[in-house]
């Protein structure tokens, strides 16, 4: 099978809370699926781009659910094995008034210590147009999937796929010496990059655009994209800058999964061959549309939400 876009990565059973506040207060959690990786496998599936997914879940009641709702999302998981001995990973969450909130991981012995370099898929790799890689699968256990992953990114790039990577810091995953050691490791393989100010700030010491596209330029990194919340994002590609203001949302509810929708947004208008300033447009968009929705991927859009929301097509009630 032919991929636009092929990620590895690991995905969790998320616990949403039925009221906002500190965590210890909320009386019930409703049952989701989320992930750094999942969710950019979702956001691309949903504005039709060809997606699989490399990973593997606990064979058990919760592993089965999520693999079962990424099948439904169209995302292709001939690459998702369910395991034994392995719990599927939790995360439990905190929501406050504002939209932003904590998590709480129950990771250990993550399903994805049994996706090795000797079980990777090389026809997959060998099949996609972007590889697509984020800091949280790598800070899991960074011994084994840093490694993993130069060789993930070694086959792909054999056969002309580009890389993306996200670094998605998570501190309670790694230390910062551990994350900005291991990432660093990675950058030289990386054609798009798609940080958030603070990570930048971690990797390169500065959180000024046109410094991080000077820091990245040393690793030969083609496109610097860097994400800066509420404020939009700037975004360099072959000597092109664009900065753009976000689009500001009808309300902000859950702040999860708004770097996500704006990577699946930017790799969607990468492929598609757009003007940098569309690409850059379109990706804030999805980014607005996700954190007005509860959930980590429930908000990420269908490809003719956003074009309504572009002003370039009509909204047909169905």
């Amino acid at each position: 099978m032919k991929y636009d876009v092929l990620t590895i990565g690991d995905a969790m059973i998320t616990f949403n809370p039925s009221q906002n506040g500190p965590m210890r207060f909320s009386p019930s959690f409703e049952r989701k699926a989320g992930g750094a990786e999942f969710n950019f496998a979702i956001g691309c599936s949903r504005l039709g781009l060809s997606t699989g997914w490399i990973s593997r879940l606990g064979n058990d009641e919760f592993g089965k659910f999520i693999r079962s709702f990424a099948r439904g999302e169209g995302i292709d998981v001939t690459n998702v094995e369910l395991v034994d001995d392995y719990p599927t990973s939790l995360n439990f969450k905190e929501i406050r008034e504002d939209g932003t909130g904590k998590t709480f991981y129950y990771r250990q012995k993550s399903p994805t210590n049994a996706l090795t370099e000797q079980t990777l898929n090389a026809d997959a790799l060998r099949s996609c147009h972007i590889l697509h890689i984020s800091g949280v699968f790598a800070a899991i256990d960074p011994k084994k999937n840093i490694p993993l992953l130069k060789r993930a990114i070694t086959i792909a790039k054999d056969y002309g796929a580009k890389i993306s990577l996200d670094p998605n810091i998570r501190l309670k995953l790694w230390t910062k010496q551990e994350a900005k050691a291991g990432l660093t490791e990675l950058l030289p393989y990386i054609d798009i990059l798609l940080t958030g100010e603070e990570e930048a700030d971690l990797l390169f010491g500065t959180h000024t655009p046109e410094q991080i596209v000077k820091c990245c330029s040393k690793f030969g990194i083609a496109t610097v994209a860097v994400k800066k919340s509420e404020k939009g994002a700037a975004v360099y590609q072959n000597g092109e800058w664009v900065e753009q203001e976000a689009v500001p949302p009808s309300k902000v509810v859950d702040t999860v999964g708004a770097g996500d929708g704006f990577d699946a947004g930017f790799i969607y208008g990468t492929l598609k061959g757009w003007p940098l300033e569309r690409t850059v447009k379109f990706a804030n968009i999805i980014g607005s549309m996700v954190v007005s929705v509860y959930g980590d991927n429930e908000g990420l859009p269908e490809l003719e939400e956003v074009l309504v929301q572009l002003g370039e097509k009509e909204w047909i009630e169905r």
